[in-house]
Formats: structure tokens, C-alpha cells, sequence
């Protein structure tokens, strides 16, 4: 019996679609495929689609080096304040609509701590201290 071929009758669709789209093959050795699956995976890329880019018909869209590193640092720049906003900024509900309101102004932040002051806000630990 013949490896490879079926007996089976393939519809003329199928028959039209295999003739105008034939199989390509190689033999790689086993390091080189997995190489090369490890790449098509980070790329998001099928092999026909790398195929297609190494003969020019498709382009793979890339943004400029400089323009992504501009975005990197951006990014990295926004987590960063607002890590750093969630760890040391000072917020309180507005007495008017409860939404949050973060004290950034120095004017503010002079008022809380005399508001603070005035009403002998404290740790909750320098109460058995200072009692």
C-alpha cells in the first residue's frame, strides 16, 4: 500500500484548492524546528505567514526602535507614579460629594496638618505610649 495518497475521492473544491495552494516541506534538523517554532510563537506567525514575508508577500509591521522605547518608557513611567501614588498620596473623601480627593497642592497639605494638629490626630500605637 502507498504512503501518503488516500483512495478517498476529494470534492472538486478540494481538488481546485490543493492544486492552486501545493504543499511546500523540508526536512530541518530537530534544534533548528524548535528554534523556529519558538520564534513563529513569539512572532504570532504561522510558517506559511513567515514563508510569505521572506518572499515580499507580506509585511510585517513593525513600529521604529525609537518609538518603541519611547512607548516602553512612557508606560514605565505611568506604572511608576501611580505605584508610587498608591503607597505615599495622601486622599480623603470631599465633604460635599464623598468622591476622592488627593491632597497635592501645598496649600492643602499645609491645612491638613494643622487640621490634624487642631484635632490631635495621632498613631493609633502612640496612644499606650504617650497616655
Amino acid at each position: 500500500m502507498k504512503k501518503g495518497k488516500s483512495n478517498k475521492k476529494r470534492s472538486p473544491s478540494r481538488e481546485k484548492y490543493e492544486k492552486e495552494n501545493p504543499t511546500v516541506s523540508a526536512r530541518l534538523p530537530k534544534k533548528t524546528r524548535e528554534r523556529l517554532r519558538i520564534v513563529l510563537v513569539k512572532l504570532g506567525m504561522s510558517l506559511a505567514d513567515a514563508l510569505k514575508v521572506l518572499v515580499g508577500d507580506l509585511e510585517v509591521k513593525t513600529k521604529p526602535i525609537d518609538e518603541a522605547r519611547q512607548e516602553a518608557y512612557d508606560k514605565g513611567w505611568e506604572d511608576g507614579i501611580e505605584a508610587a501614588e498608591g503607597l505615599y498620596a495622601v486622599s480623603c473623601p470631599c465633604s460635599k460629594c464623598g468622591k476622592k480627593k488627593t491632597v497635592i497642592d501645598e496649600d492643602e497639605k499645609q491645612a491638613l496638618r494643622r487640621f490634624m494638629m487642631a484635632n490631635r490626630w495621632h498613631h493609633a500605637d502612640c496612644n499606650d505610649l504617650y497616655s
